[in-house]
């Protein structure tokens, strides 16, 4: 059985996050809004383009692009999609999902299009009424993965005329009401503006309904706290690492009682040896660390936690606690993931703060044309060497025609996230 999930929306208008459709004012930054999402336990996020304009539209496209960079969560894009081509860019911005507009009369024909062209798996129909799947029984079959129910009435009706699953919009927040509804195998998710409010602690949320045996995806933890091996104190220490980066944030420590708080929650809860007291990361400096993960090492006496950290973990204002070098000894670094990203920042730097005699911003100054010849013949090359089955001189050929490509990369504003998010889609 698949998980339910708690979606939330978020209205681009001119690049920013609004309320809804008809409050398009006081508008915010849509990164920050997704951010928040995506640290808070949401498990999908619509992004919905309200444009009313070809140059509007490609605004917006811009920000979701932005905001799949920022966030892991899966996003579907939706709004204004007139053509085959305004589906590709929502794809291309990095949305894994589409949702098309039921009740408008091109749908049809661009649905067909693109579950044949990106895969079904990728395409949901947003309906008001009953009408589209009615009409389009054969078409939502083979091309639909999952209808988006705008209107709660109209539900009831939807399994008679197809088995494809729905999200429902739910706009109370009233648990039985949702344990109800998310009990009817029909139903993925739901939606809605209460899951929009910033204040809804959708952690919680998903914990209640756990506890009534609606499968959600939530912490349920491997180990119990009694598997582990606390101290004397009855304290573990815990490092706090960031997911996104690796960096060693703080060390601090666990009792049982923050220990289950933090997986309640989802944010790290430490207990304070100086103040003898639970304290929650964050509660007066508002940098919280969300759970990303936590891990017991060999011996079950110390966690590992990585997280999404808000602002900085020290405080004394620095990102980690860790800066008081006692030695260091320099090292070429060969973690190939660091290695391409120091390499990109590199070249990047180089563009907005030429270099005279750089190579690279010879590369920039020449142009378009002289990037793209000089990536062609870097793979000929590639070619040649591999044709010759001389190791060393494929590796060398390989990691020239590597560097010409961040260097196309930079130019073209692609970055190792959107490579590596299209790569981990596939």
């Amino acid at each position: 059985m698949e998980h339910k999930n708690i979606v939330a929306t978020i209205y681009l208008k001119d690049g920013l996050a609004v309320k809804s459709p008809s409050q398009p004012e006081n508008g915010q930054d849509p990164i920050r809004l997704a951010e928040m999402y995506n640290d808070s336990g949401i498990d999908k996020i619509f992004l919905v383009d309200l444009s009313d304009d070809d140059e509007e539209h490609e605004k917006n496209i811009l920000v979701m692009r932005d905001i799949n960079r920022s966030i892991d969560v899966k996003t579907a894009g939706a709004g204004n999609i007139k053509r085959l081509e305004d589906v590709k860019k929502i794809l291309y911005s990095g949305c894994i999902e589409v949702v098309m507009n039921g009740s408008k009369p091109e749908t049809p024909e661009i649905l067909a299009e693109a579950a044949e062209r990106f895969g079904p798996e990728k395409m949901l129909v947003s309906i008001k009424n009953v009408d589209f799947v009615f009409k389009q029984r054969s078409l939502i079959k083979d091309s639909v993965h999952e209808l988006v129910i705008m209107e709660p009435s109209v539900a009831a009706g939807i399994p008679r005329m197809s088995s494809v699953p729905y999200i429902l919009k739910q706009d109370e927040n009233d648990i039985d009401l949702l344990f109800e509804k998310l009990s009817n195998e029909n139903i993925r998710g739901i939606y809605g503006s209460f899951i929009n409010d910033p204040n809804t602690d959708i952690m919680n949320l998903k914990a209640q309904l756990s506890h009534r045996g609606i499968k959600m995806d939530n912490f349920e933890p491997r180990l119990k706290w009694s598997d582990l091996k606390a101290n004397d104190k009855g304290l573990v220490p815990v490092i706090a690492q960031d997911y996104k980066t690796n960096q060693v944030l703080m060390l601090a420590y666990m009792n049982e009682e923050a220990f289950e708080k933090t997986i309640k929650i989802g944010r790290m809860t430490y207990f304070s040896r100086s103040r003898n007291e639970l304290w929650t990361k964050g509660e007066t400096s508002g940098h919280f660390q969300y759970v990303k993960s936590l891990t017991a090492d060999c011996d079950f006496d110390t966690i590992l936690a990585k997280v999404s950290q808000v602002g900085v973990a020290c405080h004394t204002g620095s990102m980690s606690c860790f800066f008081n070098e006692i030695v260091k000894k320099e090292y070429v670094e060969k973690d190939p993931l660091k290695v391409f990203d120091n390499v990109y920042k590199i070249i990047e730097d180089r563009k907005i703060h030429p270099k005279e005699g750089s190579y690279t911003n010879y590369l920039f100054n020449k142009g378009l044309d002289k990037i793209l010849k000089k990536v062609g013949e870097e793979a000929s090359e590639v070619i040649i060497a591999s044709k010759n089955a001389v190791k060393d001189d494929i590796v060398y050929e390989e990691a020239d025609l590597l560097y010409h490509l961040m260097v196309l990369m930079v130019e073209k504003g692609v970055t190792w996230e959107d490579v590596t998010r299209e790569l981990a889609q596939r």
